[in-house]
């Protein structure tokens, strides 16, 4: 087997790339990871050098994995800050270092893909051997898989990573018909309130628009970035994407796409979503508006959302991270996952002891969390006992 690293997504072939990753998770899709390097989003100035590892056998591409050098930690939402300060503090550089993640993207998913019937074990271990190489070779601090699939943790974890807990907010799909359906689900009391805040949306003489990818206009595009970069620069920044990078991804994968917009009753757009979607999932990605709608935003990033899984059988819906606000609204608690290797043994006792402290907080926060959840108690203890990301 041959472990390549190539300094752009634009050095392997499209159809290669696709024969492993497949066509549904739609930030592993090549287009994706095209737009963000081709957009300048991703780049050594932003602090993210494409570096993707592809293994082959006999000139036949087997497995892959989207991987940066990173040199900041902008962009990654698994906040490794404290670590970073931790080398500094002691005359050490913590960057550059590895990151396989998806740019400026919380959202679980697939890290290392591997061609149907190759043997992962194997392969993980390639790779480890490969990376512990190149961090050797290029002074790199650390190697961090952010958000992996469940079924990928273990080979990495025979391989020496620590294992870092976070969590997040999602909505579950209990084979609802419709949104009433939905709501039936809930306490009494959770379920007016819901409905008030759908009715506010009315009674502001607000029209909430769904649109596709392939039906997404210049204008409507545009009216959106406007929001997003609003929206960031009311918290002193500006957004990561460019405007060229959402032009490309509506063009080139539209069928990912799921645009939410709001008007108001002179027709004008005042807030729009940005999702993307697969065949299993919802992935709520950005938001922004220009003036402040009561309950604007919970209809547009939240109930919209759930309304289109369930017109559309899609099992899950993934509203971005943080935001206790959620839990009330029917999104639950659970783990999410990351991977750390750091060079230094000494650095390396002390963050797995770190992570294995902060597992144990999260495990307490997320069982508070539950107590908050909107449900009826044998809706609640049904989809724990479905669901074994609930822990």
């Amino acid at each position: 087997m041959k472990i390549e690293f190539s300094r752009s997504i634009k050095d392997i072939k499209k159809e290669e790339w696709d024969s492993i990753t497949g066509f549904d998770y739609p930030f592993l899709k090549y287009e994706f990871l095209l737009a963000l390097e081709t957009s300048k989003c991703v780049s050594e100035e932003a602090g993210w050098s494409p570096l993707h590892l592809t293994i082959r056998e006999s000139e036949e591409l087997i497995a892959v994995m989207p991987l940066y050098i990173k040199t900041d930690s902008q962009g990654e939402f698994i906040f490794d800050w404290s670590w970073a300060d931790a080398y500094y503090r002691n005359g050490l550089d913590y960057y550059p270092k590895l990151v396989t993640s998806i740019p400026f993207t919380p959202a679980t998913g697939p890290r290392l893909s591997v061609k149907q019937g190759g043997d992962r074990g194997k392969i993980t271990k390639l790779v480890n051997k490969a990376i512990d190489q190149i961090i050797e070779e290029n002074a790199y601090s650390s190697m961090h898989i952010l958000l992996p699939e469940d079924s990928e943790i273990d080979a990495f974890l025979d391989s020496g990573f620590s294992l870092r807990t976070s969590y997040s907010f999602h909505w579950f799909n209990n084979n609802y018909d419709n949104f009433e359906n939905f709501l039936m689900d809930l306490t009494s009391r959770q379920r007016k309130n819901l409905k008030k805040e759908r009715k506010k949306i009315l009674n502001q003489q607000i029209e909430i628009r769904r649109v596709l990818g392939k039906d997404i206009t210049h204008s409507m595009l545009e009216s959106f970035y406007n929001f997003y970069q609003v929206t960031y620069l009311k918290r002193g920044m500006r957004g990561y994407l460019s405007l060229e990078f959402f032009k490309e991804i509506v063009k080139t994968i539209p069928e990912s796409i799921l645009l939410v917009l709001a008007y108001n009753e002179k027709e004008e757009c005042v807030a729009g979503a940005f999702n993307f979607f697969d065949s299993k999932k919802l992935y709520g990605r950005y938001w922004g508006c220009l003036e402040e709608y009561d309950s604007l935003h919970f209809e547009t990033c939240y109930y919209q959302g759930i309304e289109f899984c369930i017109e559309n059988n899609i099992s899950s819906f993934d509203p971005g991270v943080q935001g206790e606000h959620k839990i009330k609204r029917g999104f639950l608690p659970i783990e999410t996952y990351s991977l750390h290797w750091i060079k230094d043994p000494r650095f390396r006792e002390a963050i797995n002891d770190f992570v294995k402290k902060e597992a144990s907080n999260i495990k307490i926060y997320n069982e508070q969390c539950a107590t908050m959840l909107p449900f009826k108690e044998e809706v609640t203890k049904e989809m724990y006992e479905r669901n074994k990301n609930f822990k």
